[in-house]
């Protein structure tokens, strides 16, 4: 069977032109920073830092929460939050930006991001994923965006499977064309999530039904049930570890499925691959995933800067993606299903 990336024209002369104009910029603003501020460039340092500081943080929320001192509500939002940084370290891993010439170090970072975020697939199988993902973005074989909704219709089914990884796998199952695919779509899911994942959305699942039967007892049957001992114990890992990521697991896939683009654009053009989605009301998800729908598009141009570079440069990047013509805030998107095809026409290149 031909696929679409098979067949996509790539981009013309003046779309290369404008690429390199792009990255030329971003590259530019990433070195006159690190001239100016020379620690910026000791890279694995920096990311060792970051993931040290990650991880105290989340453990110093679930100390507090244990101890009193900080409520559910607050633990959940601040563990999530820390847990988006070392999402963006776990990219920058799979993209050796941190320890290349170290690989036990690499290997250690790659384990301990992947333990913060149980939610998400072994991170080394999705770095096949996600270089095809850089690849083919927005084509039928990009598997790592279609996982998370992008070229869905928006409905129930989309929304339960932009937080939930495992029902996103079991309800591509149920929509398989044969018996084998349907085993094969399960099996890569068993493997891709084994087993911090499996571990967390069981987890959660017990937590949810459990809590949904002692109120249907409460309410309808039994007002003195109580619930088992040892749901204690399953509370406590809710709040510190597997809420948080919930959390972020949503606003991540709902950012990231909405702002690449599906299935009409050019195979190998990131010009057509992502808008820049930054509106105001879309705040409250980017804090819990690192400000990706602002910064995202330039990793697209721009593949080896660490995640911090990328976010301080962004009003440079933002100058360049906007003189090609990138689009900000297509927010037609939501009704096309990610469609590039019925926004506004980009702009004539211009660097002035």
């Amino acid at each position: 069977m031909t696929t679409q990336a098979d067949t996509a024209v790539g981009p013309s002369k003046a779309d290369k032109e404008k690429i390199e104009y792009v990255r030329s910029e971003v590259l530019r603003a990433g070195e006159q920073l690190r001239a100016r501020h020379t620690w910026l460039r000791h890279q694995d340092a920096i990311g060792a830092l970051i993931l040290a500081f990650s991880l105290a943080g989340m453990l110093a929320c679930a100390w507090s929460y244990a101890n009193g001192q900080l409520p559910a509500w607050a633990c959940v939002a601040l563990v999530a939050f820390f847990a988006s940084l070392t999402h963006e370290l776990e990219h920058d891993l799979i993209h050796y930006m941190y320890f290349r010439k170290k690989p036990w170090v690499h290997h250690l970072m790659f384990a301990l991001v992947w333990l913060a975020r149980p939610s998400t697939m072994n991170p080394w199988a999705r770095r096949e994923l996600h270089f095809n993902h850089h690849k083919h973005s927005g084509t039928e074989v990009d598997i790592e965006e279609r996982a998370i909704t992008n070229g869905e219709r928006w409905g129930p089914a989309r929304l339960v499977m932009t937080f939930d990884n495992i029902q996103s796998v079991l309800i591509r199952a149920a929509r398989a064309t044969n018996a084998a695919q349907r085993r094969r779509i399960l099996r890569r899911g068993f493997l891709a999530f084994f087993p911090l994942g499996w571990l967390h959305w069981g987890l959660w699942y017990v937590f949810l039904g459990v809590h949904a039967a002692l109120f249907v007892a409460r309410q309808f049957g039994d007002p003195s049930a109580s619930a088992p001992g040892w749901l204690s114990g399953v509370d406590f890992l809710v709040v510190v570890w597997i809420a948080p990521n919930v959390l972020r697991t949503f606003c991540l896939h709902f950012i990231s499925s909405n702002m690449h683009y599906y299935g009409d654009i050019e195979d190998d053009n990131p010009l057509q691959q992502c808008q820049v989605l930054n509106v105001w009301w879309l705040l409250p998800l980017q804090v819990f995933c690192c400000n990706f729908g602002s910064t995202h598009a330039i990793h697209h141009f721009v593949v080896k800067e660490p995640f911090y570079i990328r976010q301080w440069t962004a009003a440079v990047g933002h100058r360049a993606l906007r003189a090609v013509g990138v689009r900000f805030n297509d927010l037609g998107t939501f009704a096309r299903a990610n469609r590039y095809r019925g926004a506004a026409a980009p702009k004539t290149f211009s660097v002035a």
